[in-house]
């Protein structure tokens, strides 16, 4: 079975999944993105990966028992199962700050938090979506809910985040 661990840049995908090789195999898409690069967008100051040949990639990948694929596109990946990590947008600014993003990339991913933006997606491609908090929390309690997911697969669980209001203030 392969789960698409997904997000926001800095909602804690990468760390999450570190935690979680402890039981599974973790693909992370960042490791294939020089092989798969198209082009360069300027204006987001980012890769253009040819997301067909990716997904083509990742259909084509044994899986022993659960596959575990990160990053920032893998909801556009043909997984079983989708696991979108969410995180506040006054939290998300602190993280991406760290990573010395500037001030217009910080901004359009914040909204794209606000708004549901990588749910969304994730929703139009697949049944099985769960969102995770992350707000707060520790790698450790994040990567515990989601093996929770992985093992148990409860019914879907999403549209309970609700980050609207960060829109108001911060229009």
């Amino acid at each position: 079975m392969k789960v698409a661990i997904t997000g926001t840049p800095g909602v804690g995908k990468t760390s999450v999944a570190e935690e979680l090789k402890k039981h599974y195999e973790v693909i992370h898409l960042a490791d294939l993105v020089d092989r798969f690069a198209i082009g360069y967008d300027e204006e987001r100051d980012s890769k253009i990966v040819d997301e067909e040949a990716m997904n083509e990639y990742i259909k084509n990948m044994e899986e022993k028992d659960i596959l575990i694929v990160e990053g920032h596109l893998s909801h556009f990946m043909d997984v079983d199962a989708v696991v979108v990590l969410r995180c506040h947008p006054e939290e998300l600014k602190k993280r991406l700050a760290k990573k010395g993003w500037s001030e217009k990339k910080m901004r359009e991913n914040l909204e794209a938090e606000a708004l549901d933006i990588v749910l969304e997606r994730a929703l139009e491609k697949h049944e099985r979506v769960w969102e995770v908090e992350t707000t707060g929390k520790e790698i450790k309690e994040v990567s515990e809910e989601v093996k929770k997911i992985i093992d148990e697969m409860p019914p879907p669980n999403y549209g309970k985040i609700d980050y609207s209001e960060w829109l108001m203030e911060n229009a």
